[in-house]
C-alpha cells in the first residue's frame, strides 16, 4: 500500500495503488498542462506487451517505465481524422523495480514518468519536460 508516494505496508503497491498515485500526481500538474491532456487515458499495466517490446527494440521488459501511444499534438493537422484513443501506459513492475533501486519516492518516479510521457503527447523537448517536472512556471510555456 502507498500513500502520498510512501510505503505504508510491506505489500507491494497494487495496480490500483499506482493508478491512484498517478491520479494524484496528474492533479498536481499545472492547469495549462492538464487542460490539453484531458482526453488522454492513463492506464497501469504490469509490463509492456510483446508487440511494444518488438516495436521499440527493447530487450528487457524492465527497460520501459511508461509509454505514450497516440499522435503527438505537434504531428497533428486540423484535417486529420480522429485516431485511436491516446493512452499513457505506466508499467507497474518496472516502476516498482526502479523504485526499489532508487532513493526517490514512488510519487516522484510516477511524476517523472507521467510528465515524460505527457511530454510526448505535446511533442515537448526534454528541457521542457524537466521544467514541468520540477515545478517551474509552465502556465504560459505549454504548447
Amino acid at each position: 500500500m502507498v500513500e502520498n508516494g510512501a510505503r505504508t505496508s510491506d505489500a507491494p503497491p497494487s495496480a490500483s495503488d499506482v493508478e491512484a498515485l498517478a491520479a494524484e500526481v496528474y492533479a498536481s500538474l499545472p492547469d495549462a498542462f492538464r487542460a490539453r491532456t484531458a482526453d488522454v487515458v492513463i492506464q497501469v499495466a504490469e509490463f509492456p506487451d510483446a508487440e511494444t517490446m518488438r516495436e521499440l527494440g527493447a530487450e528487457n521488459e524492465f527497460e520501459l517505465l511508461g509509454l505514450y501511444r497516440g499522435v503527438s499534438l505537434d504531428q497533428r493537422s486540423v484535417l486529420d481524422a480522429p485516431s485511436d484513443v491516446e493512452i499513457i501506459f505506466l508499467y507497474r513492475r518496472p516502476i516498482l523495480d526502479f523504485w526499489c533501486e532508487s532513493e526517490e519516492s514512488l510519487a516522484a518516479i510516477v511524476r517523472n514518468v507521467l510528465v515524460h510521457e505527457i511530454g510526448h503527447h505535446f511533442g515537448l523537448s526534454d528541457a521542457d519536460m524537466e521544467s514541468i517536472e520540477f515545478g517551474a512556471d509552465t502556465e504560459t510555456d505549454t504548447p
